[in-house]
Parts: C-alpha cells; structure tokens; sequence
C-alpha cells in the first residue's frame, strides 16, 4: 500500500510554509474557497508528477513575490518509508529526489508514486475536445509503460518536426523529401506503437469505466465508448502518404494517432448533448475511478486517490456511493476536499470508515 505519512511545502502556490501529519487512510479538508485546498492535493499530485495536475508552468506554482519553492513528502510504500523532494530553483531549474538520490532524468520517477486526480474542470474529459481524452489516456500508460512514455514524448517531437518542415516548404515553395520521409519512417515507428499500446490498453480500460459508471448511476442510461483513431482502418504510411497535399496546404500534419479521441454515447447520442449534470458527473467518477483500477492492478499497490471539490452537482445517492466504494478497504489512501466541514463529516461517517477531518 502507499500513504503519504507527511507533507511540507515552502514557497508552493498560497502557502508561505506548512507541514501536514496524515494519521488515516481517509483526510477530508475542509474550507472556504480560496485557503488552499485544491492547492494542497495539487501539491501531493505534483509529487508524483514532479508537475501540477492543472495547466500551469512550473514558475506559476511558485508563491506570489517569491522566488524558488520545495515540496517534501514522507511516504510508506509496502510498509517501507520513502522520501520525494522536488526544488525549484530561482533559477527556474527544478530537481527532484527520491530518498536524498536526484533522478537524472525527471521522467523515470512517473509511475513509481501514482495519484488518480478528480477536479471539478475535468468535465472537460466529458464535454471537451479529444485533447483531454487523449491526455487522460496517455497519463495512465506513461505511469504503466516507459516504452509508451518514450515513444510518445519521440512522436511530440517528430511532430513538431514535421510541422516545422511543412511550414517552411509554403515558404520557400519547395519542400526536402529526404527529411520528409526520414520524419515520416521515424513519425509511422513510433505512432503505429502507440496505437497499438492504446488499442491494447481501452480493450480493458472501457468495460471498467462502463462498469463503474453502473455502480455510480445505478444504471446503464445506454452508455457506450468507443475508441476512434484514423489508424482503425489505414496504416499510418498509407494515412500519411494520401494527406500529403492538405498538409502542404495546411502547414501542419492533419494524420495520425494524435486526432485519436474517445466517442461517448448515451443511447447511440453524443453524451455531451444529452446527459444530465448528474450523468456527466457519473461519468467523469465513472472514468477516473477505471483509471484507479487499472493502474492498481498493472503496478500492484493503489494509488492515492485526490478528490477535489466533487460534492457539487451529484445527488446525495450517487455522492454515498461514490464514497462508499472509495473508502472501501479495496481502495488505498483518499484525499477529499468541501467546502461544508458538516457535509464532509457526515458524509464520512456514513461510509463507517475511519477518517481526520483537517481544517484549513
């Protein structure tokens, strides 16, 4: 199992300096907006990630007027204490530690101290474009497969490559084929892995999230997902090839495994349109707790569960639950955030499992 014991930060976000002692598996923080709650599990994230969960550059996590941050965590992993400290620098260089040893490279510690993140932006992963989606399934997979972290961060770069050359072919009326399809051999090696990587991964990852979603609604509603890539009928060179021209046209690579997307329906509509709030949240529950699930079962312990914020527009009988399944012994260390403290407790000690209630 993994718990985080302790958390320090100096200088992260609204906090100046603050140190938390975690006694139980299950921490409701409670207080008004603005005091730093989603700060807080945006902290535990960023120690995983050795980046924050929302959109923000490493510098926008810094303290207002201050200059550098440090966020220390104290861990049991199996029952072993584990130490992960990351500095940012005044200089903007960030290092991170594992038990006093820095990584060489940041990207070998993802996986190894995993959190599922619920905020209340992810709706977006509902009703957004296919980037969110995507982004939800290539956080799962680079937290379970370095190759697939590889390949993905080689296949951002190619593309960038590539784009670069078409872009520079409008302007000089004239385009390098060798480099073409040099970037085109290395852009199909790494694409076609990550297709199949992802083909391989929502064979397992769909039925769960539907599962869950049934657990969470306590029906069906006529929910489907299916996993839509251009690469399901062509190969990525024949894709490729055929495109050629409007990308020329359109300076920009309109081919391939990064327009992949997740269709979401509820009774064979698109469920953006039709769902109610209380679906779209089930849903959004539905999807991160299939995410919790699998990474569980491919690392082997549970990881940290953070949920921001989530009592707002769910039901009292979906909100139960939902945390009765996550305070569950099946499920590991449980962060949970509200604005009500009242609501928060009562909502707990309904679940009958142990819990601290911080006050911020």
């Amino acid at each position: 199992m993994l718990l985080l014991k302790e958390l320090e930060l100096v200088q992260f976000r609204n906090y100046a300096h603050q140190k938390w002692v975690f006694k139980e598996k299950i921490v409701g923080i409670c207080g008004f907006n603005g005091t730093g709650k989603t700060n807080l599990l945006d902290a535990i994230y960023y120690l995983g990630f050795a980046r924050s969960y929302f959109a923000r550059t490493d510098a926008q996590n810094v303290r207002h007027g201050d200059m550098g941050m440090r966020l220390n965590g104290q861990y049991l992993l199996n029952n072993e204490p584990q130490q992960i400290t990351c500095i940012l620098r005044e200089t903007n260089r960030k290092e991170l530690s594992l038990n006093e040893e820095q990584y060489k490279k940041i990207s070998d510690h993802v996986g190894k101290f995993p959190c599922v993140m619920i905020a209340p932006d992810d709706v977006d992963l509902i009703t957004g474009s296919g980037e969110a989606r995507r982004k939800m399934i290539d956080t799962i997979l680079s937290q379970t497969n370095k190759m697939y972290l590889v390949q993905l961060m080689a296949y951002t770069k190619l593309l960038q490559q590539r784009n670069s050359l078409l872009k520079q072919a409008e302007q000089v009326s004239n385009i390098d084929y060798t480099l073409l399809q040099t970037l085109n051999h290395q852009l199909i090696e790494s694409g076609t892995f990550i297709y199949q990587t992802r083909t391989a991964f929502l064979k397992q990852y769909i039925p769960l999230a539907i599962e869950r979603y049934t657990e969470i609604a306590g029906k069906t509603d006529g929910l489907t997902i299916q996993y839509e890539s251009q690469l399901n009928n062509d190969s990525f060179e024949s894709l490729l090839q055929s495109s050629l021209q409007k990308d020329l046209i359109l300076q920009r690579t309109t081919k391939g495994i990064h327009r992949d997307d997740l269709i979401l329906t509820i009774d064979v509509h698109p469920f953006k349109n039709e769902a109610s709030q209380g679906q779209r949240k089930s849903l959004l529950f539905a999807l991160k707790l299939a995410e919790w699930e699998y990474l569980k079962s491919t690392i082997g312990f549970a990881p940290i569960l953070l949920l921001d914020d989530v009592f707002e527009k769910l039901d009292e009988k979906r909100m139960f639950q939902l945390l009765e399944k996550v305070c569950s012994d099946e499920y590991g260390q449980v962060f949970i955030t509200d604005t009500h403290a009242q609501r928060l407790q009562q909502q707990l000690t309904q679940t009958g499992a142990a819990f601290e209630l911080l006050t911020l």
